[in-house]
């Protein structure tokens, strides 16, 4: 299934308002798409506790569908996480907090939130 050009810029718009966003957080930016056969992670970051945090960004340009968190559903999230575990493996993580979290975007005015722990991981 290919991406159209549209839903592509508007994927980078908001992945680069959620950088923006969790820079300013005093997050480090480690990685980003992170991808694999399970899926693929958009933001790895650390927050200013050394904490690793897998990152889903949703951006939306009205709520006329929800709002962007309200797309991670319990499929997305089983990818999430089946992708997370497959970055720890593949770069060696060991014993290091970490939780996964949406960065919910607002492409009409700029905006960002943070939901932090914004599910379990669950296989």
């Amino acid at each position: 299934m290919k991406m159209t050009q549209d839903k592509k810029s508007i994927g980078k718009s908001g992945e680069d308002i959620a950088c923006k966003y969790l820079k300013k957080k005093k997050y480090k930016i480690v990685e980003k798409h992170f991808s694999c056969r399970q899926g693929e992670i958009d933001i790895i970051a650390e927050d200013r506790n050394k904490v690793l945090c897998f990152v889903e960004v949703k951006a939306r340009s009205s709520t006329g569908f929800g709002l962007p968190e309200e797309s991670v559903d319990f499929r997305k999230q089983k990818k999430l996480t089946a992708a997370a575990f497959i970055y720890i493996e593949s770069r060696n993580v060991v014993s290091k907090e970490m939780r996964f979290d949406i960065v919910s975007v607002d492409l009409s005015d700029q905006t960002a939130r943070l939901i932090k722990n914004a599910f379990d991981a669950s296989i």
